[in-house]
């Protein structure tokens, strides 16, 4: 039997969902009557907009009640708690990435399936504060996945390579994407090459320049080349291409 506290879950999910899918799910009755002021999707943009601004830290109801110019107890007549307003925006944010071009190689459809998370991510870095496990999938994130599905359709991976493929790209990408919003992020207070005018002698200084004779050469050779503590950009064109060339091999 049930306990309490799985009833309610059961409700909160189910209430999610149908937010999710309510463009797509029948009305139900009895809902007609005067327009109201705000909609769903109107609360959904206020809090997008206010995360892509501010960060996810700032988001409340409250906060996206005040970038609408309403009450905060208005919002909960449309999303019921922050946790379905971050499940609309995540599923909202991806309605945003263009489907991967089908008469692309193999090759470069898989790294276009890569490249549309990085974009999403570097876009919305919010995102990266969501969670991804157990997110509850809404239309948008179900066509995206059709999309990578395709993408990967007729390479000769077998379905459940087709998921490992997007799994591990997926996880590539967001790993890439992390590190290039902090150096985004760093770069808003110093730039690289004042940063390393300031550290770059300090550890000259103090690092045995002896004991660490191979992290010397390739850090100074990668610096020099990169002008920065690191290249994500070059770093992710070259893994990505590393890792579709893995798994095509694989097949």
């Amino acid at each position: 039997m049930p306990t309490d506290g799985a009833e309610k879950s059961t409700a909160q999910a189910g209430q999610i969902l149908e937010l999710l899918w309510r463009h797509v799910l029948p009305a139900k009755p009895g809902t007609r009557g005067p327009k109201p002021g705000l909609t769903v999707d109107a609360v959904v943009a206020a809090g997008i907009a206010l995360a892509d601004r501010d960060g996810i830290a700032a988001l409340t109801v409250r906060a996206v009640a005040a970038e609408l110019g309403v009450r905060a107890m208005s919002i909960y007549t449309y999303v019921p708690s922050k946790e379905a307003l971050l499940a609309l925006m995540v599923d909202a944010v991806a309605a945003e990435d263009a489907p991967v071009q089908a008469d692309l190689p193999i090759r470069d459809r898989m790294i276009a399936v890569a490249t549309g998370v990085r974009t999403e991510l570097l876009t919305h870095p919010w995102l990266l504060e969501v969670s991804p496990w157990r997110q509850v999938l809404g239309p948008a994130r179900m066509r995206r996945y059709e999309s990578q599905l395709r993408a990967l359709d007729g390479a000769g991976l077998s379905d459940l390579a087709m998921d490992r493929a997007i799994a591990v790209l997926t996880d590539f990408a967001t790993g890439n994407a992390r590190l290039a919003v902090a150096a985004a992020g760093a770069a808003e207070l110093l730039s690289d090459a004042d940063w390393w005018a300031v550290h770059g002698p300090l550890l000259a200084r103090i690092v045995p320049a002896g004991e660490f004779p191979l992290a010397g050469r390739v850090g100074a050779a990668a610096g020099e080349h990169h002008q920065a503590p690191a290249d994500p950009d070059g770093a992710f064109a070259y893994g990505v291409a590393t890792l579709v060339d893995g798994i095509l091999a694989d097949r």
